[in-house]
């Protein structure tokens, strides 16, 4: 059986299944309120979309369908909601093993990100949102709703605030009054400003790469038409003196052998004059 290579979005994926088996720990050891419960309800639905996607995209990779669902149907649960299946989270533990199985080192994880680098920071920034978003919206949650004069009071609250701050919109229809939410916004939207500040810059960065990618392949292929031509030269250059040196030993030769047939006359006997 081929071995499948591992994907920028299988870190991914390695990623949210790392966060929903903290929650699940969280939610099975803490006692959480039921704000916190239903919000984490939300993220896990979130998060089950992207598995299920991951499923969809190796079924269709699959070389044989049927092989690919003796394991597949593991991967398959994973991807039910815990509204509807509450032990379906403990199936993605064998998510983690099946990846951290095909990535050896911490090295690899790297190199496989930055083999596509496009893809890789892609990858990277919907990773670094989404657990932004979802630590942002459960932090302020837990600071925010104790306080009657905050604006966040709901898990719909937090979860849109958390992602409009993220991504440095910023409405201001929902804001924090404590201390404590005040400072978890500033590090939401310092995180968000040098997220997709860096982003942009990278995907800028990747048009100037292009356009001196195309000017080096000029200057190369130029370079290449120079060598050409100058070969051609030299090799005309060769084939002019060949010919002077055939032509100079003609006229060698030609001389050679008019100077032999002057010494052979010279040299003949005179006829005998009869008496």
């Amino acid at each position: 059986m081929k071995q499948r290579t591992v994907t920028p979005f299988q870190i991914f994926i390695l990623v949210l299944s790392f966060y929903v088996l903290g929650a699940l720990v969280a939610d099975l050891f803490f006692k959480l309120p039921p704000d916190i419960s239903t919000l984490l309800g939300y993220l896990d639905t979130l998060v089950c979309f992207f598995f299920f996607l991951d499923f969809c995209v190796r079924l269709q990779q699959a070389e044989n369908k049927w092989r690919f669902m003796r394991w597949g149907w593991i991967d398959l649960l994973a991807s039910v909601p815990a509204s509807g299946l509450q032990a379906a989270k403990l199936v993605r533990a064998f998510q983690i093993l099946r990846i951290l199985r095909a990535l050896k080192s911490l090295q690899l994880i790297w190199r496989v990100l930055f083999r596509n680098r496009a893809e890789g920071i892609v990858v990277s920034a919907a990773t670094a949102t989404l657990l932004l978003v979802a630590f942002g919206a459960i932090t302020m949650l837990l600071v925010e709703a104790p306080n009657p004069q905050s604006s966040i009071n709901t898990p719909e609250e937090a979860l849109w605030w958390a992602f409009v701050t993220v991504t440095t919109v910023g409405y201001g229809d929902f804001y924090p009054v404590t201390t404590a939410g005040r400072v978890v916004a500033v590090l939401l939207m310092v995180s968000g400003v040098g997220l997709f500040g860096s982003f942009a810059a990278y995907i800028g960065s990747l048009f100037v790469a292009d356009q001196n990618e195309e000017e080096e392949k000029r200057d190369a292929d130029d370079r290449e038409l120079m060598h050409r031509l100058l070969a051609q030269v030299d090799s005309l250059s060769q084939e002019v003196q060949s010919l002077r040196a055939e032509l100079q030993r003609g006229r060698l030769d030609e001389h050679a052998g008019e100077a032999g047939a002057d010494t052979s006359m010279t040299d003949a006997p005179e006829p005998t004059r009869r008496a």
